[in-house]
């Protein structure tokens, strides 16, 4: 059992893992065949007979044992083999200097690796980067620096609030070189250089080339462009695509993976535990040493933006590139297709308006008649006095 316990483990562990696994069969070998032999013994003994007397029933105390006990050794084996696997995946893929997840509280109101500001507060429950209010913002960031050149973040995120209709605007999770610093693209500063997927809520862009919303997009930055908020950054985008995440009654999930410069976003709206792919774009350039982040904000229209979690895995792909990453400028080899600005049309009044104008002209109206009869009757009381 010992032998067969150690060939099994080799094939299916990492060498660390072999020496308490050997420990396990070897221990429960020993256990079994001491068992076996006191038991043994005991039958024997019961009969009237001694341990020479054993022989004569074809008991051999020596190599007596009994197939539960095999059973048991297997199954401890096995309970064994799938625990330290999934225990060695987790210590070597996922770093938790990059990750957050509940409990949040370290000492005080500190975050171990994560500083926060703005209207950020922690819960137990989640990390809210903005509430349900207008004029806020929010952000949370990491203060590790990222060293891996392939890697993958997976943010557990919740967005709601009390909008039926009208609701925004949404947040942004980042991978840039400047961190806590506040701005306009979703409560982060523009001219950024580095990744920025952003999770919108709100058409600003009504004109050519809109979408439905939410919608998720990604604009790569060497710290050159200028987020167009007013056209939800659809002509400095690599990709995008729509997702209904707002207001569902479960925790909706974006997987943002970056392999040999190829960026990958999926998403788990729907609950099913299994990802959809958002978008694929190739020749995607980012550096290593940047840090991670999340911010939000919001305007005259207001939503909650939770952080329920953020796990960072270091991908093991072996890299196409050799070069110091370190210094690369980051950059995406396809934008959208590059088209002429285009101004909005113009909203058409609403009914409140359309009634305060209707109201003002009758005013107006009246105000006229009413100065027309007084001149009227002027004219009259001044033509009979004329005339006597």
């Amino acid at each position: 059992l010992y032998s067969l316990g150690r060939l099994i483990a080799s094939q299916i562990l990492p060498p660390a893992c072999l020496p308490a696994c050997s420990i396990i069969v070897l221990v429960t070998t020993a256990l079994e065949a001491t068992s076996t032999s006191k038991r043994n013994t005991s039958i024997a003994t019961s009969q009237g007979g001694t341990a020479k007397d054993m022989q004569m029933f074809g008991i051999d105390s020596r190599k007596a044992t009994t197939f539960p006990a095999y059973v048991v050794s297997g199954l401890l084996l096995l309970l064994f083999v799938r625990h330290s696997s999934q225990q060695s995946d987790y210590n070597d893929y996922m770093k938790r200097e990059h990750s957050l997840f509940k409990p949040y509280q370290g000492s005080g109101m500190t975050i171990p690796y994560w500083d926060f500001i703005g209207t950020t507060f922690v819960t137990n429950s989640y990390v809210r980067l903005t509430p349900d209010l207008q004029s806020k913002n929010g952000a949370i960031w990491n203060h590790v620096p990222c060293t891996s050149i392939n890697w993958e973040l997976q943010v557990n995120f919740k967005v709601h609030g009390k909008g039926k209709d009208l609701y925004g605007d949404g947040f942004a999770l980042w991978y840039s070189r400047d961190r806590l610093q506040t701005g306009p693209v979703f409560g982060s500063k523009d001219n950024f250089m580095g990744l920025a997927i952003i999770l919108d809520t709100y058409s600003n862009h009504n004109g050519p080339h809109n979408h439905q919303h939410p919608y998720i997009s990604a604009m790569v930055n060497n710290g050159s462009l200028s987020y167009d908020h007013d056209r939800d950054g659809t002509h400095t985008q690599i990709a995008g695509c729509e997702a209904k995440f707002r207001n569902v009654e479960f925790d909706t999930q974006i997987n943002i993976r970056y392999e040999n410069d190829v960026l990958t976003v999926f998403t788990d709206l729907e609950n099913k535990a299994t990802w959809k792919e958002c978008f694929r774009v190739e020749g995607v350039k980012l550096p290593t040493g940047y840090y991670f982040g999340a911010s939000a904000t919001t305007g005259d229209l207001s939503d909650n933006h939770d952080i329920i979690s953020i796990k960072f895995f270091e991908l093991e792909a072996p890299s196409l590139l050799a070069e110091d990453r370190r210094q690369i400028v980051p950059s995406a080899a396809t934008f959208e297709a590059p088209r002429e600005h285009k101004d909005d049309p113009k909203p058409g009044m609403s009914n409140v308006k359309i009634f305060f104008l209707i109201l003002l002209s009758m005013l107006i109206v009246v105000v006229l008649v009413v100065i027309g009869i007084m001149f009227y009757q002027k004219h009259q009381e001044n033509a009979r006095k004329r005339f006597y």
